[in-house]
Parts: C-alpha cells; sequence; structure tokens
C-alpha cells in the first residue's frame, strides 16, 4: 500500500526503529527490495534519484513504482531522492512518489531555507511529504565526487530550519558520505544526540553504504528514523549479473542479491515485523 514518509516514519520514530530508503535502477533492483520487505513484513521506502534519472526515466520509474506500490502488501513510500529543483520535483509529484527530498544542503542556509519552503507550498496540497538536508554530506548518488565539502549539520539551525520549511524529516551531516568509502567513516554520535533533541522531524541518514553494524545501531538509538542505501545495492546487484549462467538467469541473480542485502539491513534497523 502506498504511505507517506510522514506517516511510515512516525511510528519509526515512536518506536526507535528505522526503515530502509532503498534507492532502484531498475525492475531487478525493486524486485529484490519488495520481496525483501514483504517477506520480512517491513516497512519500506523505495527510492529514485534525480541523478539517475538519464538512467531510468520518470516514465518508467512511475509506472514500475506505482504499480509495485499498489501491489505490495506492506506499506510503501515512493520517495524522490536528491531532487535538486523545483521541475523534477513537481514531476515526481505528478508521477505518483508520495515524498520528495529537496537537496539544498550546498546553498548557505538562507538560501536553502527559502527554496526549501517553497517546495513545501508546491507539494504539500499535493499530500506529499518533504524531506530536506542541513548540512551537508559529501560523496555524490553516482559514486563520484559533488564538488562539495563536506560540511557538518550545525544544530543551532535544526530549529529554526525545521520551522521555517514545515519539513517532514530531516537529512543530518555527521560524518557519513554517498558513494563507496575509501577509509572507515568516523560519526559524530554526540552530534546526532544533540541534534535528536532539538529535531521536532525525523532524522534520516544518508550515506548508508559502508558503515559498520555498529554504527548503525548507535544511529539509531540516537534518533536516525531512515537510512538510505544506494552503492550497497548496486554492488550487489552487479555481482549478480556477473555470475548468471545466461542472461535469464542473471536477472535472477542480481534480484536475489539486492533482495539480500535488503533484507539484512531491513533486520538490523529494526522494521522487520512492522509492517
Amino acid at each position: 500500500m502506498l504511505v507517506t514518509l510522514k506517516e511510515i516514519l512516525r511510528d519509526a520514530r515512536e518506536k526507535q526503529y528505522a526503515v530502509g530508503a532503498f534507492n532502484m535502477l531498475n525492475l531487478e533492483m525493486a524486485r529484490g527490495i519488495i520481496e525483501a520487505a514483504e517477506e520480512e513484513r517491513s516497512p519500506v521506502i523505495l527510492a529514485l534519484a534525480q541523478i539517475h534519472l538519464p538512467y531510468l526515466p520518470f516514465e518508467y520509474a512511475g509506472l514500475v513504482m506505482r504499480d509495485i506500490a499498489a501491489r505490495a502488501s506492506v506499506p510503501v513510500c515512493l520517495h524522490f531522492d536528491h531532487g535538486m529543483d523545483a521541475g523534477a520535483i513537481m514531476l515526481a509529484a505528478k508521477e505518483g512518489f508520495s515524498s520528495v527530498m529537496y537537496d539544498g544542503s550546498a546553498l548557505p542556509f538562507e538560501e536553502n531555507v527559502r527554496n526549501t519552503r517553497e517546495i513545501v507550498k508546491l507539494v504539500r496540497g499535493m499530500g506529499v511529504s518533504v524531506e530536506a538536508e542541513l548540512g551537508h554530506v559529501g560523496g555524490g548518488e553516482d559514486g563520484l565526487d559533488d564538488g562539495y565539502a563536506a560540511d557538518y549539520t550545525n544544530p543551532a539551525q535544526v530549529r529554526e530550519f525545521i520551522e521555517q520549511t514545515g519539513i517532514d524529516a530531516l537529512a543530518v551531516a555527521i560524518g557519513t558520505a554517498h558513494g563507496k568509502y575509501l577509509r572507515p567513516p568516523v560519526l559524530s554520535i554526540g552530534l546526532l544526540a544533540e541534534i535528536r533533541g532539538i529535531s521536532a522531524a525525523p532524522l534520516v541518514l544518508h550515506g548508508g553504504s559502508g558503515l559498520s553494524d555498529g554504527d548503525f545501531i548507535r544511529a539509531i538509538e540516537n534518533g536516525i528514523c531512515k537510512v538510505n542505501i544506494y552503492t550497497e545495492l548496486a554492488v550487489a546487484a552487479q555481482g549478480g549479473y556477473a555470475r548468471g549462467a545466461g542472461f535469464e538467469r542473471s536477472l535472477v541473480e542480481a534480484k536475489d542479491a539486492v533482495k539480500e542485502v535488503a533484507r539484512q539491513r531491513i533486520r538490523l534497523f529494526g522494521s522487520a515485523g512492522r509492517g
């Protein structure tokens, strides 16, 4: 069943678990994610990032993702990840996505507030939730450097940002990065705990692929309600395709590889049995 991000994170925040936001790029990835969620009876966030639209245009993504959500026996939020402009975000909302992220994290604080507030005004009437980022998580969703330095979330700005924008979820920068880690990340759990004490919105962790189980557990214990995973799924899918004996079998191998990663994360995040 299709639900909004606000709905799916409400229970997670109250009961102190996290919901996985799994980015997909094709049918095998989407099937693996949903099969894992249904078998584990877990709510799930099925996501598509703007930077990946050249590989999976909205017309196809919308068809696949809407149908999957409608047929699913667990709550599914369709999420547009790292939307960079109002045009793409509005298109996502019109294509049936129930949640969007506006990423103005590389902008000055005032501009990020102003732009985020406008996005909220545009889509709130369509029943769409909005996530935004304060501070900047480094790296890029395509596995490359996005050209901006990582910038930890400033706790002194959190309350004002949420109140001025009206967002439903806040992505924080506490030491993670998008893509593959070149060295083990060191998370500032103390900073996260401080933000949790201030934020009226559920907190989101980007750059989840490559963190240790202990990192995830500590982050969730200190307020993270949504964890974004993409690189780990992409690597698993690529390995699955390579293992396949023939094209048809490679599709199954890729789907099953993604499914196993999603299943492991669902169990670790504590969302199994909550759907």
